[in-house]
């Protein structure tokens, strides 16, 4: 308890109309904003940070705190209190998983509680803020800015959820509908849902994306109270319905002692289900009584019908020159491409119609302390599920995965109308020539494009150069955006002699967070026309960093041209499979790759337990491992940077002439002498090489560690004994 923090209770009367509870409880939500905004942004009071209002509410009360439930009766007299009745309790008891715990970010927060992780929040958070600036309600006028930020600082997953619930409802949406809107169910490939149901779900993906992670979700606003469960149903939810009209949910059988005598009915939340009880009607509604009414408020069918673009309805036979071969070479250079480029990335994903295949353990020296060139892209690494987040199998479970998305301008996100379908819908964001072309030269119904040159002139001699011209590709983006552009075009081919390419992942970053920032990145949609971009890796740091599509050029016309000199062969017999894959053609060629490619990019967003690309655009579900502050701030904010930059200058430092390997060739070779000869020459020569050899410079982190011994004795009185423990 010496944590606890001062407690108060205050009561509100309303001066107003009696009738008009909903009115109130909307003052009641904009006091409370406006006043933990005015204190949390205090540049004089030390604590501000620190205030925090449970609730305000004429319908609910929240009782919270750093607590056992054993504790939780007697440190609140209310709750002991015979006198003090409520129709509903929504409680919640669990430990912290992935946040520092405290007595703010307890549960349940203030309309809602949760089992799970939302494995996309960062993505959650910038999306949010960014649709502020296209915000207006009629309910509010012009008070509607005391309302953001929407997102509080400092808190867990799950109140920035209860942030965004909360401000969805109290703008005129029912709290179901908020619900569905955020934590969708896996309706695209389900065959057996309705075209009314599709229809509903895909008009609101143009509104947000879902808040996707493994998720039991309990909500209430005091009118209804219900639960959720995740697309994936990875987290189990159970209820008993007992013969005296109690129900009673929980995330486990017998947290309550119920008579078997007493239970009318019982069952578990199925994935992507909804569970509610309004106690308007008195009634249990099921998932259909939930959600037909909300299906057929609206046309959602016409609407996308009379106003969705789709990509390859609007596609042109043109496309941008083809490079010759000369240019071609000098392309590859400049970006980095290698024969293994070729042999080992490019070629499997034709053949095998996936991502190469390697050996566990990658043995090459980190980037950041390799004295060769290396792609930015090669200084970031993925994250990925693990301990209470599982993982998702992307081959067996692809009927919940996704990668279609519709891009293009945003529209107010408080006003469900008919303008919000008007927008373009892309199947497979790894665009083609053609699909590229199309979008470049797009003008239609009022969707505009325009090309931002990602390139910058090498003669300039300042230091900054490079933080120059990445700063100008924000300024022209913000202005295009100003002007109406709906699709902005970042593009490197301008490279020459002369000019040299900022990395589409440094101007897609930079540009993405400074729209962010200025909130009107939903007012536009980024497409990267990159030469540099040719992996998984390169594809997923792109979509994770606000990419919304992505042409890979330099990779096509690589292929293509690999096919024209013979080594790609007219049919490729797959390995372990008896069907062959027709590649008489370049467009053949390049929809295999895209098939590779797709197929890794879904196994990505697996390991992170997400299942669409819409949840995973802008996550930034990576760590950087070498990049200074200033990189990270303008380009990759949020992003957590684990060597900063005196640490990154340490190393290069000690870097000489040869990138280390922590199996060198050398040792490989006679390793396999040893052990496939069995010689006594192999095994001499094996124990005097391999035992001498040093590796030619740093090759991990751990070799720049040393112990630290401590300035005094430790006195081992103060330690408790294994058998204390």
């Amino acid at each position: 308890m010496e944590a606890m923090p001062i407690i108060e209770q205050i009561f509100i009367k309303n001066t107003d109309d009696k009738n008009d509870q909903e009115g109130f409880e909307r003052k009641l939500y904009l006091v409370r904003k406006k006043v933990s905004n005015d204190l949390r942004g205090s540049n004089t009071l030390k604590e501000a940070h620190l205030f925090y209002i449970n609730s305000l509410s004429s319908k609910t009360i929240v009782y919270k705190g750093m607590l056992t439930c054993d504790q939780l009766e007697s440190f609140y007299p209310d709750l002991s209190n015979p006198e003090y009745t409520s129709h509903l309790a929504m409680v919640h008891s669990r430990f912290s998983t992935n946040t520092f715990p405290s007595w703010d970010r307890a549960m349940p927060n203030r309309m809602m509680s949760h089992n799970g992780e939302i494995n996309t929040i960062k993505g959650n958070i910038n999306w949010m803020k960014a649709r502020e600036g296209s915000m207006h309600s009629d309910l509010y006028g012009d008070q509607i800015t005391d309302l953001f930020p929407v997102m509080e600082k400092d808190c867990s997953d799950s109140g920035n959820f209860d942030n965004a619930l909360e401000f969805l409802t109290m703008t005129g949406r029912s709290i179901e509908e908020s619900i569905l809107m955020m934590v969708p169910e896996a309706w695209k490939k389900k065959k057996t849902l309705s075209k009314s149901r599709k229809a509903y779900y895909e008009y609101h993906s143009n509104l947000m994306e879902p808040w996707d992670g493994p998720a039991s979700i309990t909500f209430t606003n005091g009118d209804v109270v219900g639960a959720v469960l995740d697309r994936n149903g990875l987290r189990p939810s159970r209820y008993y319905v007992t013969k005296d009209d109690r129900v009673i949910m929980a995330s486990e059988v017998g947290v309550l002692p119920i008579d078997n005598q007493n239970i009318a009915k019982k069952g578990r939340l199925e994935p992507g289900k909804i569970f509610l009880i309004d106690f308007q009607q008195g009634k249990l509604l099921s998932d259909k009584e939930v959600k037909e009414p909300l299906i057929e408020a609206r046309p959602y069918r016409n609407w996308l019908h009379d106003n969705r673009l789709v990509v390859r309805k609007i596609k042109r036979s043109d496309s941008d020159t083809a490079l010759g071969t000369n240019e071609l070479t000098k392309r590859m250079r400049a970006f980095g491409y290698t024969t293994e480029t070729l042999e080992f990335m490019l070629l499997p994903m034709v053949h095998d119609l996936r991502d190469p295949l390697g050996s566990m353990g990658n043995d090459s020296a980190l980037a950041v302390l390799s004295h060769k060139h290396r792609l930015l892209y090669d200084y970031f690494k993925q994250l990925f599920a693990q301990v209470s987040n599982p993982a998702i199998d992307s081959i067996r479970e692809k009927i919940i995965m996704s990668l279609e998305c519709y891009i293009g301008p945003e529209k107010n996100i408080l006003e469900p109308t008919e303008a919000h379908a008007h927008r373009l819908l892309i199947e497979n964001p790894l665009l083609t020539n053609t699909a590229l072309y199309a979008i470049k030269h797009l003008d239609h119904e009022g969707h505009k494009s325009q090309v931002i040159d990602i390139t910058f002139d090498v003669s300039e001699s300042s230091s900054d150069s490079l933080k120059s011209a990445v700063i100008r590709v924000c300024e022209e983006a913000e202005a295009a955006v100003d002007n109406g552009i709906g699709f902005l075009v970042l593009s490197d081919r301008n490279v020459n002699k002369n000019r040299a390419a900022i990395s589409s992942l440094m101007a897609c970053g930079a540009i993405h967070h400074h729209l962010v920032k200025t909130a009107k990145r939903t007012k536009t949609s980024i497409v990267v026309e990159s030469a540099e971009a040719r992996e998984v890796h390169h594809l997923c740091l792109l979509f994770g960093y606000g990419a919304d599509a992505i042409n890979p050029y330099l990779a096509y016309e690589v292929l293509e041209q690999a096919k024209a000199e013979g080594i790609i062969k007219h049919t490729h017999h797959r390995r372990g499979k008896d069907n062959r894959i027709k590649l008489d053609t370049n467009e053949e060629v390049i929809d295999a790759y895209r098939q590779g490619l797709v197929k890794g990019v879904l196994k990505v967003m697996g390991k992170m337990g997400i299942s669409t690309l819409q949840s995973y655009k802008g996550a930034q579900i990576f760590e950087a491992l070498g990049l200074s502050q200033e990189v990270i701030e303008l380009c990759f904010s949020g992003t957590a940077s684990r060597l900063k930059e005196p640490i990154f200058r340490f190393w290069k430092k000690r870097l000489n002439n040869d990138t280390a390997w922590v199996g060198q060739m050398m040792k490989i070779f006679l390793l396999m002498d040893y052990l496939i000869l069995e010689s006594f020459i192999g095994e001499a020569k094996e124990k005097k090489r391999v035992g001498t050899q040093k590796l030619s410079g740093p090759y991990s982190l751990q070799q720049g560690r040393t112990i630290k011994m401590p300035s005094v004795n430790l006195h081992l009185k103060p330690i408790e004994l294994q058998k204390m423990l």
